[in-house]
Formats: structure tokens, C-alpha cells, sequence
């Protein structure tokens, strides 16, 4: 429904008037994404959120570029994170208010977030040589190495050099706890995500993701927001959404202890994201049948127990 300020605004994103507007927001590697970052076991899920107008907020590390190639192969025109909370991109004309922001790009309002690039190359550089550290970062590392290292085709490896606000590194040689405590002196951030450490600013997804649950939820009376991940970077803006799907990965042991209120979908990759997905939709039509109750707090918790009851 509406927020009766915005009573007639063509709302061409979430044109459907639910009582309740289910939002998605996922991570990319190991969820929507499979090992050869591939989308497409998860399409039949795309296909309802598209056909129902529900939104698909993507909140991943990887890059603009990378992101924007993704959107168009899923003709994808809901927000969309970038970097680790890096930016925020929301398509002009979204919502039904200007953002108040200098920057603008293809189409886009970005709310930026994350420290240029160039000041995060020199701090891990700077952190690498105090800690006696020997690192490789993204900004030492060749398209075809990062090919290679990440099984990604030459072209998406290219992309993904394009950064802006986050250095995905690995550390060769030395103690990542001393690199750790040094990169912090240099009042920078570390997180792990993968295979790769990163290093950043103080902004997280969970900043971006904030943001926009305000949006959404300024511009419509009841959302149920939905998050779905799998990695440490994850855990933050998993504890701000409704109900926090976590897919299994060395990592997700540990999410489920830092969001005991999390629900564990078995198995990882799009597979087990397009089940999750689609019990979703599925609980939430129940939700929607003429004469439900309208939706609080507890749609959430519906939707959740359908869930744990598949």
C-alpha cells in the first residue's frame, strides 16, 4: 500500500498494491550467484519477483561495473550496492522524491558512502610494510590473474579491477592479526568476504541497506524486508532486515551464532536461493488473501514459519 503521501504517484518500480510490499536484498557470490557466476538456476525466482513487482536490491563487494553488467543481463532496474557499502545507486525517478545528492551517473542517484580507492591502495601499503606483511591486492594483480585466482572469465575479471571504494588482498606471508591492528591505525576497516580480505572505510552494507529500508518504507506503510548471504561481510545488514536468510558456507556457522534469529537454507548457490525465494513469494500470497490481517511485525514472523515448516 502506498504511503498516502505519495496517493497516486506512478510508482512504475513496485506498481502492484499490496497491503504489504515484500522487499529482497541479497548478496551476490554464493547465494543469487553459483561457483561459475551464473544466475541462471535462480531464474524462476527472478521471474515471480518480476512478475509480482517485487523488488531485488542487489548489496554485494563486487564492483559498478560488474554490477551493471549483471543488471543488464537480468534487465534489473531496483536499487543496487556496490563495494561493500561503497555507494548506494538508485535509479532516477524511483522514488518520488529527488535525493539530495551531488552525484549522478548513467541513469542513477548515488549516495557515496566508501573513501576513494587511491587512499585505500596507499593504507594497506603503508599497514602491509609496518605489520612485516607480505600482501597481493586487486591494484598489483593483472586481469588474467584475477581470472585465474577467482575462476572469473577475462572480461568480468576486468570489471572487477574497476573499483572505487573497496582492495580485495590476499596476505602471503606474515600475521594477519598484526596486519589487522595496523590497517586500523590507519582508521581503515578490514572484512572478510570469500577468498579475499578487503580493506575500506568505515562504510559497510549494512549503511546502504539502512538507508534504503528508510526509502522503501517512507514511500510504503507495511514492507517486510528480506535479506539473503552468506559471508562475515554479510552479518550486518542481515541483522537489520525482517527476516535474515543465511546459505550454508564455511561461514555460515558462525552468522547463525552472531543472528540467532536467522533462518539456515540448506545447500548454498542459487539453487538453494531460488528454493528460499520462491517459499517466500509463496508464504507472502498467503499473507496477501482477501481478508489477512493487515501485516505488522508478525508478516515477518509468518512468512518465517512457513519457511521453517517446508
Amino acid at each position: 500500500m502506498v504511503n498516502p503521501a505519495f496517493e497516486g504517484y506512478p510508482f512504475t518500480a513496485l506498481g502492484f498494491n499490496y497491503n504489504s510490499m515484500i522487499v529482497i536484498i541479497t548478496d551476490l557470490d554464493g547465494t543469487l550467484l553459483g561457483a561459475d557466476y551464473s544466475w541462471r538456476t535462480a531464474l524462476p525466482a527472478i521471474a515471480e519477483l518480476k512478475r509480482l513487482a517485487m523488488p531485488l536490491v542487489l548489496c554485494t563487494s563486487k564492483t559498478r561495473a560488474e554490477v551493471e553488467l549483471i543488471c543488464s543481463e537480468l534487465n534489473h532496474h531496483d536499487p543496487f550496492i556496490v563495494e561493500n557499502g561503497g555507494a548506494l545507486y538508485v535509479p532516477e525517478g524511483y522514488f518520488p522524491w529527488d535525493f539530495n545528492t551531488p552525484v549522478h551517473r548513467a541513469g542513477y542517484g548515488v549516495i557515496e558512502f566508501g573513501t576513494p580507492y587511491l587512499e585505500l591502495v596507499r593504507s594497506l601499503q603503508r599497514a602491509a610494510q609496518e605489520s612485516n606483511c607480505r600482501v597481493r591486492g586487486f591494484y598489483q594483480m593483472s586481469a588474467e590473474e584475477i581470472s585465474r585466482c577467482c575462476g572469473l572469465p577475462l572480461k568480468t575479471a576486468r570489471l572487477a579491477k574497476q573499483r572505487e571504494y573497496d582492495e580485495p588482498f590476499r596476505i602471503l606471508q606474515g600475521d594477519p592479526q598484526e596486519l589487522m591492528a595496523a590497517i586500523a591505525r590507519e582508521k581503515k576497516r578490514c572484512v572478510r568476504g570469500g577468498n579475499f580480505y578487503h580493506i575500506l572505510s568505515s562504510n559497510d552494507k549494512a549503511h546502504c541497506v539502512n538507508l534504503l529500508i528508510h526509502y522503501y518504507r517512507t514511500a510504503y506503510e507495511h514492507v517486510i524486508t528480506v535479506g539473503l548471504g552468506n559471508g562475515l561481510n554479510d552479518v550486518n545488514f542481515l541483522k537489520l532486515v525482517d527476516l535474515p536468510l543465511v546459505l550454508e558456507s564455511p561461514d555460515s556457522g558462525r552468522i547463525m551464532s552472531e543472528i540467532p534469529r536467522a533462518r539456515l537454507c540448506r545447500g548454498g548457490g542459487p539453487e538453494a536461493w531460488n528454493k528460499a525465494v520462491l517459499q517466500i513469494v509463496a508464504s507472502h500470497s498467503k499473507l496477501e488473501r482477501p481478508g489477512a490481517a493487515t501485516p505488522s511485525a508478525s508478516g515477518a514472523d509468518f512468512i518465517s514459519d512457513s519457511l521453517q515448516n517446508e
